[in-house]
């Protein structure tokens, strides 16, 4: 290995490395506990070098976002996957998304409350975000409806499933009846 390789190397691990704690420390802590400083005295690395990888909080949040909406797409893809039949997929569809927000809610928050510089629905939309989309559209175009565009469809369904993830933690809706709001939306969203 070269010099040149080897310090590429060292440069990723270090990124991994602050990208991870400052995950953790999200989760542990909430994003407001997630400093530059904070970061640079977990990583024990000085805070130049913190900055040598990222400009700030608002690209560490953006790095956090893209690793999670591959491990979305990831858990998506897993949970359709298993299961036969339209209605399973958008079901099972349903529930590894709510069960990612609420086992990673700093993540989800990265994704989609903070602002981590990342652009939606654009040409330039990071690879990992287009990505968990069309995981979400593989299961979701097939039951859309006759005249219904399969990408705005899957909008609408995200967006509901997005209104349940993050209303359902803040206690505006019963958890009693969790499973209920995930059957009404199939049922009444999807055609079968």
């Amino acid at each position: 290995m070269s010099v040149q390789e080897r310090k590429q190397r060292e440069r990723a691990d270090r990124e991994r490395l602050i990208v991870t704690t400052a995950r953790q420390l999200a989760e542990q802590q909430g994003w407001d506990a997630v400093t530059t400083r904070r970061l640079a005295e977990r990583i024990e690395y000085s805070q130049p070098v913190l900055y040598s990888h990222f400009r700030g909080k608002r690209e560490i949040i953006g790095a956090v976002a893209l690793e999670g909406a591959s491990e979305l797409a990831v858990a998506v893809r897993a949970a359709t996957s298993a299961v036969d039949g339209p209605r399973a997929r958008v079901t099972a569809l349903a529930h590894a998304y709510l069960d990612f927000a609420e086992r990673h809610p700093a993540v989800y928050d990265a994704m989609f409350r903070l602002d981590g510089g990342l652009m939606f629905a654009r040409e330039e939309t990071p690879a990992p975000l287009k990505d968990a989309f069309a995981a979400l559209l593989e299961s979701l175009g097939e039951v859309a409806g006759d005249g219904v565009e399969p990408g705005l469809f899957t909008e609408v369904f995200w967006a509901a499933l997005h209104g349940l993830a993050t209303l359902t933690p803040a206690g505006r809706l019963l958890p009693e009846d969790a499973e209920r709001r995930v059957e009404l939306l199939v049922d009444r969203l999807a055609v079968f």
